[in-house]
């Protein structure tokens, strides 16, 4: 039987299989050990990382909602000192390809001091600028949402390492392809998206949001024609690889995203309903190669016939 080539590249990463589980839903891999062999994944990226601890937001933080859910957790991680001795160590061990999901919480130099030090660690494979997350209250705009701020950050980043720099992009803006565009432009190795759409559900007996800080992030199935969009929006703007992501739940889901340009993709809410669900993702994507008779995965990027 045919033995599809599966492994794929983004910038210096070379990745076994193209699957990778999404940041903030696998924690810092230790508390999947027991559902699933973690050893098995393209990657993982982990939950963002800020200089100082965070606590996140109030609580009640996440909800459901029509095929998906709101989450306003506020970057809530135990900052990066704490992350380098208590949380790398298991990491480490896995053997799996990993990347670092980064965010500032208030000035975006922030991003510079803690990729100056996860530079210096051998084991980290590649930086996940989170430029693009909803849900830090006090921030009236994403660096995400302006090319000129996603351009000078990426640049400046850029400057101080030579690792893998990955730039996780916001759906909410007008043209998430010109974000991508200055991405690319600033030396950025590859754009990750999207990141959750800005959303809100009320109670209507309290008449009160159903997440205490009102705006949450909509993730889940519900996003995914979004999601896929962006993508293929994505892809014929920029050359650098693409890690597509947004209500990946199955196979089939997870090749939309690849035909519509994506060379990698990453498994989010759904880590939530089954934590094993990467690796039927990876095994799906081998039987559906060998089924079509596709030697090589990379066939299948960008194979969308309009």
């Amino acid at each position: 039987m045919m033995k599809p080539k599966i492994s794929v590249e983004i910038g210096k990463l070379k990745l076994n299989n193209p699957v990778m589980v999404a940041s903030g839903t696998f924690g810092y891999a230790e508390e999947f050990k027991d559902f699933m062999d973690v050893k098995k994944l393209g990657a993982i990226v982990t939950k963002t990382l800020t200089l100082k601890p965070r606590k996140g937001n109030p609580m009640p933080r996440t909800c459901e909602t029509a095929a998906g859910m709101l989450n306003s957790i506020g970057l809530e991680n135990p900052g990066l000192a704490i992350f380098i001795r208590e949380k790398l160590p298991f990491l480490k061990k896995t053997g799996v390809p990993i990347i670092i999901s980064v965010a500032s919480e208030e000035k975006p130099e922030e991003f510079l001091e803690l990729v100056a030090q996860l530079n210096i660690i051998e084991e980290v494979a590649a930086i996940e600028l989170n430029i693009s997350c909803p849900n830090i209250q006090g921030k009236e705009s994403l660096i995400a949402q302006d090319p000129a701020a996603t351009y000078k950050i990426v640049q400046e980043v850029r400057k101080i390492t030579g690792k893998t720099l990955i730039t996780k992009l916001s759906p909410n803006v007008t043209s998430i392809g010109d974000i991508a565009q200055a991405a690319e432009d600033a030396g950025s190795d590859a754009v990750a998206l999207i990141n959750t759409l800005s959303a809100m559900s009320i109670d209507v007996d309290k008449r009160r949001p159903k997440i205490a800080a009102g705006i949450a992030g909509l993730s889940g199935p519900a996003i995914r024609p979004v999601a896929v969009k962006m993508v293929w929006e994505v892809f014929n703007k920029v050359k650098i690889p693409i890690i597509g992501m947004g209500g990946i739940m199955d196979t089939a889901s997870a090749l939309e995203f690849i035909i519509a340009g994506a060379s990698a993709v990453s498994v989010g809410t759904a880590n939530f309903i089954n934590p094993g669900v990467s690796l039927e993702i990876i095994a799906g994507l081998k039987e559906y190669l060998v089924k079509n008779k596709i030697s090589d995965i990379r066939e299948l990027m960008g194979a969308l016939k309009i």
